[in-house]
């Protein structure tokens, strides 16, 4: 990547909070986020939005009767991305694109216009265009008052780093000069719990840790579901305000095995680090932020794919021990783990894992993420 791109701004809202300096404060704890909650007559392991995070979504959608009926996916990502767009500097008037995606969409209420549906025989006005895809992009643009290009997509969970993807492709074609990416997932409803409870890889144990993400020693699957949104603001060139630079950028999809799962020694995500370490030595990256979801399969192949790519293992680390695997959302999530550990100079490790030594200096940091089908994305961030 000849000219760097720099990340300018980047915010999130999740079980951690919704402001930075509490984000970290919560990182560095070794409590997780993950509580039961009852959903029909089962009760399953759910990351759920703090308190402050809760009241911020439910003022933006009482801030404006269009508001209300919109689900929280969209309104998560409103608030994230006014909180990204005061950090930037950017102007709203100004005409930057928009990439925010989401694995499901708006789930809540997709699945209540469908329940009334059922009850009624008829639909609502407003249950198409507040359940598609779009949603979520246009919203955001109309929010902040903007004319730039609006892209909603959903690539499961590595769906926030294809956002990211894409607006180094616009910025290089020279197409837009400012991109705001990421994603939003609020999936915590019934329906969503039972399929992945249906698929065999959802938590079941009461223990200290529900999450084992990172954890090769497990012997049952224990992945965790959470909600949030995280988005960046993306600028082509040197930046006095960078937070961290994108390095290098890699993507794979491998051929269908199995709709859910991926390779062995997942190739596809072999493929996306040797795209993104093209023109770096292994050897410079000192953290690697997993996609690790907690299952047996995910985590194990992953962790193949990194021993076939580093000689000598950097460290390695995830957070969805602690907040959940929130889909769409959460690759953004890991770039924000990322950058934090850049800033404040400080390692974010699993507690239940030996990866507890603190390097002498964190300049270079990979993160991975991948959806079902094998569509691995992998981005190296270099600090400022």
């Amino acid at each position: 990547m000849p000219e760097p791109i720099a990340i300018t701004a980047i915010a999130s809202i999740s079980p951690l909070g919704n402001e930075a300096s509490t984000v970290w404060e919560n990182y560095q704890s070794t409590n997780h986020f993950l509580a039961l909650q009852t959903f029909g007559e089962k009760t399953a392991w759910v990351a759920s939005l703090d308190k402050s995070s809760k009241t911020l979504v439910d003022n933006i959608r009482k801030s404006d009767p269009k508001y209300k009926s919109l689900d929280d996916s969209v309104l998560m990502a409103i608030a994230v991305a006014r909180k990204a767009i005061d950090q930037s500097g950017w102007k709203t008037t100004l005409d930057f694109g928009i990439n925010i995606g989401s694995s499901r969409g708006a789930t809540a209420l997709f699945e209540k216009h469908h329940e009334e549906f059922l009850k009624m025989g008829r639909a609502q006005t407003l249950a198409s265009p507040t359940t598609t895809l779009g949603n979520i992009a246009s919203w955001i643009a109309h929010d902040l008052q903007t004319q730039g290009p609006e892209i909603s997509h959903s690539i499961t969970c590595s769906t926030a780093l294809h956002a990211l993807l894409n607006g180094v492709a616009w910025l290089k074609s020279g197409m837009a000069e400012k991109f705001l990416v990421g994603g939003s997932e609020a999936p915590l409803t019934h329906f969503t719990i039972a399929q992945m409870q249906a698929m065999k890889i959802y938590a079941k144990e009461n223990q200290p840790y529900p999450c084992q993400a990172l954890n090769l020693e497990k012997t049952q699957n224990t992945m965790v579901l959470g909600e949030g949104a995280a988005v960046c603001c993306l600028e082509s060139g040197k930046k006095q305000n960078a937070l961290a630079y994108i390095e290098g950028i890699g993507y794979a999809t491998e051929l269908l095995e199995h709709n859910t799962s991926i390779s062995t020694e997942a190739d596809c995500f072999q493929k996306s680090m040797r795209m993104a370490l093209e023109n770096t030595n292994p050897s410079e990256v000192d953290v690697v932020v997993m996609h690790a979801p907690g299952t047996l399969k995910g985590d194990w192949s992953e962790y193949k794919a990194i021993e076939k790519i580093f000689p000598e293992l950097p460290l390695l680390t995830t957070n969805k021990w602690k907040i959940g695997h929130t889909l769409g959302a959460s690759g953004m999530l890991s770039i924000e783990l990322a950058i934090l550990m850049m800033q404040h100079q400080q390692f974010i490790g699993v507690p239940f894992t030996s990866e507890k030594v603190q390097p002498k200096r964190i300049e270079k940091v990979l993160v991975n993420a991948v959806g079902f089908g094998g569509n691995a994305v992998s981005v190296l961030l270099s600090l400022v």
